[in-house]
């Protein structure tokens, strides 16, 4: 079977293309990797109603979008399913199914289709962040959504940027409070960022992360702020965090420098790709309505650039009309005049998003690691220094680098290393973003064995 529309992805963004599609009779597949819809804002949403540790931060508006995107007829919805590789040109998708199912696997056919892979967190690299006891805030935030569980022992947050505040408090319920939050935000950030306006457009927002802010304090975390020069210190585990000037014992560290695009899939496409000045990372060139470099190739939501999950559920929707357009199913008036409400609740959920994105922008230290001795690529363990040394004998971009040392070639395929590696590429070389250029990834884009290579039919190879 041709879908007329497949989207990768069930958040936000997907959930809402995927009811506007099918509102509008397009045939719509959904393929997500987690086991129910809600994407990273809203996982597990559908139970979180239950837990006061996650109800209160959107999740009745979360619950509700999940419920409308699994009672609308006309989406086959996949869940537990990986994209391992996509043929823009045909609209062929390889999937790769749940262990079992009969059908996960194989491959499907669309006539349009829209990556809504979201964001994933920015690397934060600093010394001793391979060390057990060190992790991403949003891992952290995985585990009390999807299993109620929190960190062991004394607990530390570095780092900056809504989610932190979040997290605090999402703690603070579940009945573990952090001790402290070292925050990197630089002193004279806020005069910078009150200059970019928007605060009476997105005062209900900043009224929420106040509320956050409050909420952790009265838990009891205390604040340091202007932090810099963070290391994780310990033998075989954490059993310290220092900073300039200070430093606590811990048992676990919770990093976060906030969000950026998850263009993996994107750039393995081969998708036109910009530098983001604002917000500090790659994302897609798109029209005005998420449409590619690539005829069949659309996204929404934070893939296509941060700007929080009321952005993205719109963009999904746009998304949506287009095709339907291009299916024969709206005239442009139609689309457009449908368009109109979408694109101005659009514009009020993005009011905050350029004082977000100056307060919060990360530090060179955060993008560069200043101590070569800091392992940058986890999978094939290669440290900044040896990045630098590249650069020196001549690498100028990250896929030189990925054939040089092997930066990139681990089961993360440069998830993790790829944003850090050109920006030591391009402070060694005293060139910029835009002239160091992005990794290549290649399909598979999720490890895949061998023998479910083999398996395939040929017709499937070809």
């Amino acid at each position: 079977m041709e879908y007329d529309l497949a989207i990768l992805g069930a958040g936000p963004a997907g959930m809402s293309a995927a009811l506007e599609a099918a509102g509008l009779g397009l045939s719509v597949l959904v393929l997500d990797e987690q086991p129910a819809p809600g994407g990273q804002i809203f996982r597990g949403v559908e139970r979180a109603a239950a837990d006061p540790a996650l109800a209160g931060e959107y999740a009745a508006a979360g619950a509700e979008l999940a419920r409308r995107f699994r009672a609308m007829p006309g989406i086959d919805y996949r869940p537990e399913t990986q994209v391992w590789h996509i043929d823009a040109e045909a609209g062929l998708l390889s999937l790769r199914g749940p262990e079992g199912a009969p059908r996960g696997g194989g491959t499907a056919r669309a006539a349009r289709i829209l990556l809504a892979t979201g964001a994933q967190e920015r690397p934060v690299p600093i010394p001793g962040w391979t060390l057990p006891g060190v992790m991403s805030a949003g891992a952290a935030q995985i585990l009390l959504k999807q299993a109620g569980a929190v960190p062991k022992g004394r607990l530390v947050l570095a780092g900056q940027g809504p989610l932190l505040w979040l997290l605090a408090a999402q703690l603070a319920r579940a009945g573990k409070a952090p001790a402290l939050l070292l925050e990197t935000t630089p002193r004279g950030a806020l005069r910078h960022a009150l200059r970019q306006g928007g605060l009476w457009q997105g005062r209900a927002m900043l009224a929420k992360g106040a509320a956050l802010v409050w909420e952790a304090r009265r838990a009891g975390m205390k604040i340091v702020s202007g932090v810099r020069g963070l290391r994780a210190e310990g033998e075989g585990s954490l059993r310290r965090v220092a900073w300039e000037g200070g430093g606590t014992e811990c048992d676990t560290l919770l990093l976060h420098e906030g969000v950026i695009p998850a263009t993996h899939i994107s750039r393995a496409l081969g998708l036109a790709h910009e530098w983001d000045a604002a917000q500090r990372c790659w994302r897609p060139v798109l029209d005005a309505w998420g449409a590619s470099s690539a005829p069949r190739i659309a996204i929404a939501g934070d893939g296509a650039g941060i700007g929080g999950w009321q952005a993205a559920a719109e963009a999904g929707s746009l998304a949506a009309l287009d095709a339907a357009h291009r299916a024969g199913k709206l005239d442009a008036a139609a689309r457009d005049r449908r368009a109109a409400p979408h694109r101005a609740a659009m514009a009020e959920a993005l009011a905050l998003r350029p004082f977000l994105d100056a307060l919060y922008a990360p530090a060179p230290e955060v993008l560069a690691p200043r101590d070569d001795a800091t392992t940058v690529c986890r999978c094939e363990e290669i440290t900044a220094g040896q990045v630098r040394q590249a650069a020196r004998l001549g690498a100028t971009g990250p896929n030189q680098v990925k054939a040089y040392l092997r930066a990139g070639m681990g089961p993360c395929q440069g998830r993790m290393c790829g944003t850090t590696v050109a920006a030591l590429i391009a402070e060694t070389r005293g060139a910029s973003m835009e002239e160091t250029g992005v990794l290549r990834p290649r399909a598979p884009y999720k490890p895949i064995t061998v023998g479910e290579l083999a398996d395939l039919p040929e017709e499937e190879l070809a």
